[in-house]
C-alpha cells in the first residue's frame, strides 16, 4: 500500500509541474508574477505538498526563481539576459545539429519526420499551443539524437529560461512561417546527413529567434506594467 501511495504522489507532482510548465511558457503567470500558492492549490485542484514540489522541479529547470521573502516568482529576464542565453543556446544547438546529422539513426530521422508533419498540421490549424509543443520535442529529438548526454543536460538547462519568449517569437504570423521554413531545411540537412547544413540553419534560427524576442522586448509587448502581473 505504501508504494502505491508514493507512486500516485510522484505521479501528481508530475501532473501538476506539468501544467504549471504551461502555465508558464503560455504566459498565464506572467514572467516576474509571484506564484500564489493558494490561488494556485485552487485552481489545480491539489494541496500544497505537490504545488510546492512541483515549484522546487521548476525552479530546477530554470522556469522560476525562488527568491528570499518573495518565494517563488516566473522567470523574467533582462535584455542582457536574453543576448547571454541565446549567444550560448545557439552554439548549443549547432554543435546538437551537426552531431545529430552524423549520428542519427534511420529510425530516429523517421520519428522526427512524423514529428515535423504533426507539427505542419498545428500550423495549418493555427494551434499555436499544440505547435509549442511539438516543436519543442522536435528540438529535444534532435539534442538527443547527438548522443551526448553531457551536451543534452547543459541545453536542457539553458533553453528552459527562454521556453516562454520562444513560444511568443511564432505569435507573428510571418515570423511564424518563416520558422516553419527553416524545420524544413533542418529535415533535409539530417536526411542529407549534412553537418554544415544543419549547423547553419539552426544558427541561422535561434538568431532569428533572439531578434524577435528582443524586438518585444524592447516593444514592451513581452513583461506587462507590474500592476498587471497577475498569477
Amino acid at each position: 500500500m505504501a508504494e502505491v501511495i508514493e507512486i500516485s504522489r510522484l505521479a501528481l507532482h508530475d501532473q501538476v509541474a506539468s501544467r504549471l510548465r504551461t502555465m508558464l511558457i503560455e504566459g498565464q503567470i506572467a514572467p516576474g508574477a509571484k506564484l500564489n500558492e493558494r490561488e494556485l492549490c485552487e485552481q489545480l485542484r491539489v494541496s500544497r505538498t505537490p504545488l510546492r514540489e512541483a515549484i522546487k522541479l521548476l525552479a530546477a529547470e530554470g522556469l522560476v526563481d525562488l527568491l528570499p521573502n518573495r518565494g517563488a516568482v516566473a522567470v523574467k529576464l533582462t535584455e542582457a539576459d536574453v543576448l547571454n542565453t541565446f549567444e550560448l543556446l545557439s552554439m548549443l544547438e549547432a554543435m546538437s545539429g551537426e552531431l545529430a546529422a552524423q549520428r542519427i539513426t534511420d529510425e530516429e530521422l523517421a520519428e522526427l519526420r512524423a514529428l515535423h508533419y504533426e507539427m505542419l498540421a498545428c500550423f495549418a490549424r493555427r494551434d499555436l499551443s499544440g505547435y509549442y509543443r511539438i516543436n519543442a520535442r522536435i528540438h529535444a529529438a534532435i539534442n538527443d539524437a547527438a548522443k551526448n548526454p553531457l551536451l543534452t543536460s547543459t541545453y536542457r538547462s539553458v533553453n528552459a529560461r527562454v521556453q516562454s519568449l520562444r513560444f511568443r517569437t511564432n505569435q507573428d504570423e510571418a515570423k511564424w512561417a518563416d520558422a516553419v521554413a527553416e524545420h524544413g531545411r533542418m529535415i533535409e540537412a539530417l536526411d542529407a546527413r549534412d553537418p554544415a547544413a544543419m549547423r547553419q540553419v539552426l544558427i541561422e534560427h535561434l538568431n532569428r529567434k533572439r531578434d524577435t524576442v528582443l524586438a518585444l522586448l524592447r516593444a514592451g509587448e513581452i513583461y506587462p506594467r507590474p500592476s498587471a502581473a497577475k498569477t
